[in-house]
């Protein structure tokens, strides 16, 4: 005789997000912060876009990829924040199974966009520092757009495949998934069937797209480094490496929560899942928050911008 709590389904046409388990009374709570960190993400890099539009000076390499980095910085938290809080404030936790590969794609497509945009920045900054008087010629507006489209159908490409893999599963266990967004090894692990290949394509994924940008940026900083140190005054050689210092806090911005997200989830098996989904959270819409923030702190010519511009108009 079967157990009549439990419910088989089979390829469900939605799913139910728990938001955090085992936190459901504080999902109110929890809400505000996450709340607080959206609107600042989106204000600050609109904000960093309206600048970068407005002041001719700064229509060069940097801020063009800047901007590419804040378009990124507005679809990365939009994909899974509204879902999240609508969870926490109204309870609307159903998806429909589309929406929920849909969510899949682009959160992957765009933390692997995320990354080629730094690395991209990263050979801004080697070019601007080893090779200043070509920097105009070696990237210019065209170089600076292929290396944009080149990053972005990268993205698109290498994540194509886990939401395919994930949709030809069977799903006969439940229809719940132990999270507050779709996040590709929360939902595979719902599937009746052998799920290595999803699993191994995740994991090859991730550590292909870092492992290939952050060895891009590691060898573009020893370059820089070489050349700093090759300046003949302490002075110069400080203020040549202060031209850097925003672009490092952006890689440590985003890398340390990804990488601690991604081996905490696969690897920390005693570690709650509470704090496995606010992780994951918190690695989606921290960085965004940061990087105009970190640009326009350390960024003359945009802190110049913005203040003269809230000069104008008071």
């Amino acid at each position: 005789m079967s157990d009549s709590n439990t419910t088989k389904f089979t390829n469900p046409s939605t799913f139910i997000l728990q938001g955090i388990p085992g936190l459901e009374a504080a999902h109110g709570w929890i809400s505000i912060p996450f709340c607080a960190m959206y609107i600042v993400a989106l204000l600050g890099n609109f904000t960093i876009l309206f600048i970068v539009k407005i002041e001719p000076s700064l229509h060069g390499p940097m801020y063009y990829f800047l901007c590419m980095l804040a378009v990124t910085d507005l679809v990365l938290p939009t994909t899974t924040q509204p879902k999240t809080l609508s969870i926490f404030w109204f309870k609307s936790r159903e998806i429909d199974f589309g929406s929920c590969l849909t969510q899949i794609f682009f959160m992957d497509s765009f933390l692997a966009i995320e990354s080629g945009i730094i690395a991209a920045m990263a050979l801004d900054r080697y070019v601007a520092i080893c090779h200043p008087l070509r920097h105009s010629t070696i990237l210019t507006n065209s170089a600076v757009a292929k290396i944009g489209l080149a990053v972005l159908l990268r993205g698109c490409i290498v994540s194509l495949p886990s939401p395919f893999l994930a949709r030809q599963l069977p799903y006969c266990r439940s229809n719940v998934i132990s999270h507050s967004f779709c996040q590709l090894m929360a939902l595979v692990k719902l599937a009746c069937a052998d799920t290595h290949i999803s699993n191994y394509y995740g994991l090859i994924l991730t550590l292909l797209v870092a492992g290939t940008d952050l060895f891009c940026m590691m060898l573009s900083y020893i370059l820089i480094l070489r050349a700093i140190f090759s300046l003949p005054t302490k002075d110069a050689r400080l203020k040549t490496f202060g031209t850097c210092s925003s672009h490092l806090c952006v890689i440590l911005a985003f890398y340390i929560p990804a990488l601690f997200s991604m081996f905490t989830h696969r690897y920390g098996h005693y570690v709650p899942l509470y704090f496995h989904i606010i992780v994951g959270n918190v690695h989606l819409v921290v960085p965004p928050m940061l990087n105009p923030i970190i640009y326009g702190v350390r960024t003359k010519q945009i802190r110049d911008r913005l203040l003269r511009h809230i000069i104008e108009i008071e």
